[in-house]
């Protein structure tokens, strides 16, 4: 990876990637694997869809390690990140540097969908039910099997190429 002062995102023409970015989104960790293989990957660009089962879709970039993992593994921990939070998010996004690796940036705990990052105590397990390439993009469509909601502290958001601090 390369650190250079310039935004990674500069300013751009392109109306459809100027909407997306005005729109604003709650960022979460996607992880998964073991402790001897494991992915992971922030992502903001997802919806819960509710019903029988419950079912999580999100875009994930085809060429991440995360896409990778979710399709060999077939399973993933989906956790909801808080503003103190923001640097593990950069480091997953791979626009901050990770010393030791990704994993080696906090605490995480085996579970049977991948690892649970210690410090989000909301989160979901999820199993692969369908993924499809869109635009740039793929589309996984992922069962929820389980959900573990914690306390309601304001999570991570971001906005227009930035992480947007909640108010107090």
């Amino acid at each position: 990876m390369t650190i250079h002062s310039g935004h990674p995102f500069p300013a751009e023409p392109d109306p459809v990637r100027r909407f997306r970015g005005r729109i604003g989104s709650a960022v979460t960790l996607w992880t998964a694997g073991d402790a001897g293989d494991r992915a992971g990957l922030t992502v903001s660009s997802l919806m819960v869809a509710n019903g029988e089962p419950p079912r999580l879709l999100a875009l994930l970039d085809p060429d991440s390690d995360l896409a990778d993992a979710l399709t060999g593994t077939g399973r993933a921990v989906v956790q909801l990140l808080s503003w103190e939070q923001r640097g593990l998010a950069d480091a997953f996004a791979g626009s901050a540097p990770a010393p030791g690796g990704l994993f080696a940036q906090a605490d995480f705990e085996q579970t049977d969908w991948g690892p649970r990052l210690v410090g989000a105590d909301t989160w979901a397990g999820v199993s692969l039910e369908h993924g499809s390439e869109v635009g740039w993009s793929r589309l996984v469509t992922c069962r929820v099997d389980d959900v573990t909601i914690g306390d309601d502290v304001p999570v991570l958001v971001h906005r227009r190429g930035r992480f947007v601090r909640p108010p107090d």
